[in-house]
């Protein structure tokens, strides 16, 4: 979700060593390895707050005992800044399919990367799904024994977050996608964009972090804010085989799993769009840079 240089190495026979030990002779594999293990750890972090907030806080006295949304969020943004600081060096940490199509769109990513990328992505998230589904399987268990709409959630979204209270159903869910999806990478174009202002000493994961905070804190009610194909795809697909069989429906009964996989990439693309007209085309270029204003970053 960010984008990276690497500093010059020194010359001589010490620069080919240094280089492999950072990644940049290891090429796509590296960069597939740093996207796997950084959505992985966005999603631990992200799929095991829910499940300790639901199906944990069920089983309190009285129920809600181990948190409630503020936590959710919270711990959804730190998963991704951590996430983005494990992997950042290597990738760009992108960590979600909407954010890899949304810079092969608009900043020249390479093409020839995207599905490698999704892949290495929707894995990470699925083992994460798979880890967490393993580390709460008491918990689980004792709060929903039938493994129901009831902590289908835990895993993978639900249009109202599963309540029927709500009245939001599949289409609205898939409109809340696209506007979530577009304002994060409005965001992250705008934090990353050395001719912009982004943020120094290396501060730009934890900001995207506080953007996705936010994000779940103004839109978390219509579909649970996935944002993300990966991340509700590859936990979705866990649960499955892990016993949740209603998983690609919602409690309506309606198909839903198409949902935070087509909003997010929809609106990933509206974000590039809406960033590069109001914002893009209006930014000096690096050497037009204004006096008196913070030196514009160096792009490796």
């Amino acid at each position: 979700m960010t984008s990276h240089s690497r500093p010059p190495t020194r010359a001589g026979g010490k620069q080919a060593s240094m280089a492999k030990r950072e990644g940049e002779g290891f090429g796509l594999i590296g960069e597939l390895s740093a996207e796997f293990a950084g959505t992985m750890i966005l999603l631990l972090f992200g799929i095991a707050v829910v499940a300790q907030v639901v199906a944990g806080g069920a089983l309190t006295k009285p129920a809600g005992g181990l948190g409630g949304h503020d936590s959710i969020a919270w711990a959804w943004g730190l998963g991704v800044t951590l996430g983005v600081y494990l992997a950042a060096r290597l990738s760009g940490a992108h960590l979600n399919p909407a954010v890899t199509l949304t810079l092969a769109v608009f900043k020249g990513f390479s093409w020839k990367k995207v599905v490698p990328y999704w892949i290495a992505q929707t894995l990470g998230a699925f083992v994460a799904a798979l880890l967490v589904r393993w580390n709460y399987t008491e918990v689980l268990a004792r709060a929903d024994p039938g493994h129901t709409i009831k902590t289908q959630f835990v895993f993978s979204t639900l249009p109202g977050n599963g309540n029927p209270a709500s009245g939001v159903h599949e289409w609205g869910a898939f409109r809340d996608q696209i506007i979530g999806t577009a304002i994060l990478l409005i965001l992250i174009l705008a934090i990353t964009d050395v001719l912009n202002n982004p943020p120094r000493a290396n501060m730009g994961p934890f900001i995207i972090g506080l953007v996705v905070v936010a994000i779940g804190m103004a839109f978390g009610t219509d579909a649970g804010y996935a944002i993300n194909p990966a991340r509700d795809f590859g936990p979705r697909l866990a649960s499955y085989i892990t016993g949740y069989k209603t998983a690609w429906r919602d409690q309506w009964g309606n198909l839903y799993f198409w949902v935070p996989i087509a909003g997010p990439l929809i609106g990933g693309i509206v974000g590039g769009i809406f960033y590069k007209l109001f914002v893009g085309v209006f930014l000096p270029e690096a050497e037009e840079q204004p006096p008196g204003r913070a030196p514009i970053p160096d792009e490796a």
